[in-house]
């Protein structure tokens, strides 16, 4: 091994090996650090139960950090029970406060594996913690799995299809008007069919979509639909990855966040529970921050209560 190697050549997304692990660390892979990180880390994400606790075992401290949280944290974030368990034998602290004074363990009991740890007298949940994860899981089996790469959303709180429509002084496109557009949009070249947006009612508000474009969540756009209330627009970029924003009451507020991403640090512990409940789930966690309550997912995959145009001006200038 070379002398500035840290042992780890190679490794990529598959840390399950157990055995390999074991020959690196034999050969004098450094169990503390990798690629600018930490071992650990990586297999509490993507390993195995049986790589983590080797890398426990090798460790000088089990809830060691990175980026401010430890393995433990990654692991229950992440889904990762079994690794979660493998960390707390080897000694990890489940109920060490980490970002927005959530522990691991507590942020746990709101997710799909309440039980992962004994739960120490006094480390439940509030009634609205309670509360927002029952939403939580309602609002993701209600939205299923369905493939949104590509498409833009606004959703809106507290206003409908109609009112929405008349904000943005848009105009109703009959469906079937539409139809080549809508089963070929990418036959299109996009300014073709930017104007072209759905509106749909739901429960708590409405949501404006665009199955091929990023339209619905342009600053023009948000600015005209949040007054007196709220918006999260998405962008679901298929080259870079979902894009968020917020306008609030006429004004962007957010612009380039990461919805679906995970809890980061700075989050207020309303944001850490958000991102948990909806790690990886870029819809849902949009339509959960402004309070819409759809009860399937029509709204985003469609198709919409109405089509329209929207009137051609700068959505860029607000």
């Amino acid at each position: 091994m070379a002398p500035d190697s840290d042992g780890w050549s190679g490794m990529g997304w598959d840390w399950k090996d157990v055995d390999d692990i074991r020959r690196r660390l034999g050969e004098g892979a450094d169990p503390e650090r990798w690629s600018g990180g930490r071992p650990l880390h990586r297999a509490a994400v993507f390993g195995s139960p049986e790589v983590v606790t080797e890398l426990a075992g090798r460790v000088t401290d089990v809830d060691a950090l990175e980026h401010g949280v430890t393995a433990l944290w990654e692991a229950v974030v992440c889904g990762k029970p079994h690794n979660a368990r493998a960390l707390a034998a080897a000694g990890a602290d489940p109920w060490r406060p980490s970002i927005g004074g959530w522990s691991p363990g507590r942020l746990s009991l709101a997710g799909p594996t309440p039980d992962l740890f004994p739960v120490p007298e006094g480390m439940g949940l509030t009634d609205a913690e309670r509360a927002a994860a029952e939403e939580g899981r309602r609002l993701t089996a209600a939205l299923g799995t369905f493939d949104y790469d590509g498409t833009g959303l606004a959703c809106v709180a507290g206003i409908d299809a109609e009112e929405a429509v008349r904000r943005l002084e848009a105009t109703p496109v009959e469906a079937d008007v539409l139809d080549e557009e809508l089963e070929y949009p990418y036959a299109y070249d996009t300014d073709e069919i930017l104007q072209i947006i759905g509106v749909t009612t739901v429960p708590g508000g409405c949501v404006l979509t665009q199955p091929w474009g990023y339209a619905p969540q342009m600053p023009g756009v948000l600015t005209r639909l949040s007054a007196g209330t709220v918006c999260y627009g998405l962008y679901a970029n298929p080259k870079s990855g979902n894009q968020g924003s917020i306008a609030r009451d006429g004004a962007i507020e957010g612009w380039d966040l990461h919805p679906g991403g995970g809890p980061d640090e700075g989050d207020t512990p309303e944001e850490v529970l958000a991102s948990y409940l909806f790690h990886y789930d870029a819809v849902a966690y949009s339509c959960a921050f402004v309070g819409l309550r759809p009860t399937d997912n029509r709204a985003v995959a469609g198709p919409p209560d109405v089509w329209v145009e929207l009137p051609h001006r700068d959505y860029w200038s607000h």
